[in-house]
């Protein structure tokens, strides 16, 4: 038996929407658990808010919980005037928290697994900082770039690599999303794999399964732990982003 862990990251065509010369517009595999997570978010947040008990139940709790979290996050990193972007924040967490966690789910796609759709998450930040950060200080937002008290001497050199770290900054953020969710879903697969290689050997496979039966359980669990804390780590990283267009000095 072939163990194809790439197989689960194909991206399928579910029907045609249209052409654009040569090009076939397609609503897509991945189209489709991004509809299902933001279905997913909008039933949590309008059903846990819609009858706004005194005594909270389940979901309510949970769409708390989640507004909470957020919300200190961005005040811990950014101060209270980066509140003004906890709906992008929000967004950017709740929208990569639940599609990590549906594609956790056997037979599902992970979205963020695709580079594509981690690099326009980043840029959508990075822009974000860009615009806003000249918009709200002008020419004084460059002063990113120059941190105080360094030598004039190596100035030049720090400024340099301040503006190459600024530009970069896209990069690590879509890549460590992307890489995590790709490499643990690589590995989660391949094990399971093994169980169902060894289980098809007869009662001698079985005794052999368990233990690659018990790695695939542990690493579903950390998968579990990864899809929350990779979801935290891009909404933390962007509220230090936005944190710099608010406050550009140093």
């Amino acid at each position: 038996m072939k163990i194809d862990p790439i197989h689960q990251f194909n991206i399928e065509p579910l029907f045609t929407i249209g052409h654009i010369g040569k090009h076939t517009i397609a609503f897509t595999n991945s189209s489709l658990y991004m509809f299902i997570t933001v279905a997913v978010i909008s039933l949590l947040m309008i059903g846990g808010m819609a009858r706004g008990q005194l005594i909270p139940g389940r979901l309510q709790s949970i769409a708390e919980i989640s507004y909470e979290f957020v919300a200190s996050t961005i005040r811990s990193t950014a101060g209270s005037e980066g509140m003004k972007f906890f709906p992008l924040i929000f967004s950017l967490f709740m929208f990569i928290c639940v599609s990590n966690l549906v594609g956790i789910i056997p037979y599902t796609f992970t979205v963020s697994s695709h580079l594509i759709v981690t690099v326009a998450l980043a840029l959508l930040v990075f822009f974000i900082v860009l615009f806003y950060g000249l918009y709200k200080n002008g020419l004084k937002f460059f002063n990113l770039f120059v941190p105080a008290g360094v030598p004039i001497y190596i100035l030049p050199l720090v400024v340099v690599i301040e503006v190459i770290s600024f530009f970069l900054k896209p990069v690590s953020h879509s890549v460590r999303l992307f890489a995590n969710m790709l490499a643990g879903h690589i590995a989660l697969k391949v094990f399971a794999s093994f169980v169902t290689m060894l289980g098809a050997l007869g009662i001698v496979g079985w005794v052999g399964a368990v233990l690659p039966l018990g790695l695939t359980i542990a690493l579903t669990a950390l998968e579990l732990l990864v899809a929350f804390l990779q979801a935290y780590v891009f909404a933390i990283l962007t509220c230090i982003y936005l944190n710099d267009a608010l406050h550009p000095g140093h």
